[in-house]
């Protein structure tokens, strides 16, 4: 109970643009078992038959991604039969959760090797699904369209236009230069096509974006509002997935830690101020594992909206120059269930480069949920 938990190999695969990018023809269970399958090479003497479970976020797990993905994406990747499979939705917190709840499986002494991560196909199963039927007990204000939310919020923040585009051009900077310098090279697992292709860049990087360009846009939820295209996170297909253990294993089968999962919060607010939750959870997490906020060398925040982000960040302040760093997902998209497992490989990679101590990983969800968690890495 008291072993540490940690991370002993991460990889993603490359988010393609939904839904005309290199995936559309891929299905997310075939997506996710590639992503399972580079992440084990990267631990290839591994015997996988020590493996218990695959836990997979998703947050709209019906049509092709339905019938537990996470089990069919184990059976595909070719792993044991025995390994079983989970898949949890905590809409765009999912592969943060995923990751969480295979630290405590494991802690508690269910597992003692877990898969987790999360997957999405944006392309093949449109956001909110194909049968949503909501509950119509609850104030229409709770099935408010996201867009639309924003909007509210960003107005009952103040967040202006400008300081939206500006946020996104900083994001597609930052995503830029580090795919230009080859910063994602070593977190993407390449991604073999039926037709031979191999997918192995982000395709929603705009190296050309300007703010003059981000100005010309349109704002589709309220005219003259704050959100555009260029401001607010692409849809995407993409899967991500991390291998979690106790220390005590990692040393006795010669596996190096990247990281200990340190801990994990989750916060609510109302519904329609969705974006802000980050706000509620980031505390909470900062006093649950009485680490301080000065203390978080590299942080992965969702770029859901960037309205949303900004308006977040004047409830509880971030210092930007730590965060996101090489972007975030208005520049490399949101594969929704896989975006927290994304982050996490993001944020692992780069404390390796800068020999980080501390690093955070935090995104609001649907329904007025967020989400963060905590992670150290070695010396």
């Amino acid at each position: 109970m008291n072993d540490a938990i940690v991370i002993v190999a991460a990889g993603r695969s490359a988010l393609a643009r939904s839904p005309k990018g290199s995936f559309k023809e891929l299905r997310p269970d075939d997506l996710a078992a590639a992503v399972l399958r580079g992440v084990l090479e990267r631990v290839p003497n591994l015997d996988l038959q020590l493996i218990d479970d695959v836990i997979l976020g998703c947050a709209m797990p019906e049509l092709e991604q339905g019938m537990d993905v996470a089990r069919v994406a184990a059976l595909r990747a070719g792993l044991p039969q025995s390994v079983a499979g989970l898949t949890l939705n905590r809409f765009c917190a999912s592969g943060l959760e995923a990751i969480a709840t295979a630290a405590a499986k494991i802690a508690a002494g269910q597992a003692s090797f877990i898969l987790a991560g999360g997957v999405e196909s944006m392309t093949r199963v449109p956001f909110m699904g194909e049968t949503l039927r909501t509950n119509e007990s609850l104030p229409a204000e709770t099935w408010l369209g996201m867009g639309d939310s924003v909007e509210r919020v960003a107005d009952e923040e103040n967040i202006t236009r400008a300081q939206a585009d500006a946020f996104a051009l900083r994001s597609q900077q930052r995503a830029a230069a580090a795919q230009a310098t080859g910063k994602f090279d070593s977190e993407i697992i390449p991604i073999t096509l039926p037709d031979g292709t191999i997918v192995s860049r982000d395709e929603g990087i705009r190296a050309e974006t300007t703010l003059e360009g981000l100005g010309n846009l349109k704002t589709p939820f309220l005219e003259g509002g704050v959100i555009t295209a260029g401001n607010a996170s692409q849809r995407s297909d993409g899967a991500a997935a991390v291998l979690l253990t106790t220390a005590t294993l990692a040393a006795h089968y010669g596996l190096t830690p990247l990281a200990r999962f340190v801990g994990y919060a989750t916060a609510a607010v109302d519904p329609v101020h969705f974006g802000i939750a980050p706000a509620s959870a980031i505390p909470k997490l900062l006093t649950r594992t009485s680490i301080t906020l000065d203390q978080i060398d590299l942080i992965e925040f969702n770029e859901a909206f960037a309205a949303q982000a900004l308006a977040s960040q004047n409830h509880f302040p971030l210092d930007w120059d730590r965060v996101n760093v090489n972007g975030g997902a208005i520049a490399l998209g949101h594969p929704l269930g896989a975006t927290g497992a994304r982050q996490t490989v993001t944020l692992l990679h780069e404390a390796q480069r800068r020999g980080a101590r501390y690093g955070m990983v935090t995104m609001c969800a649907a329904l007025g949920m967020g989400a963060a968690g905590l992670f150290e890495f070695p010396d």
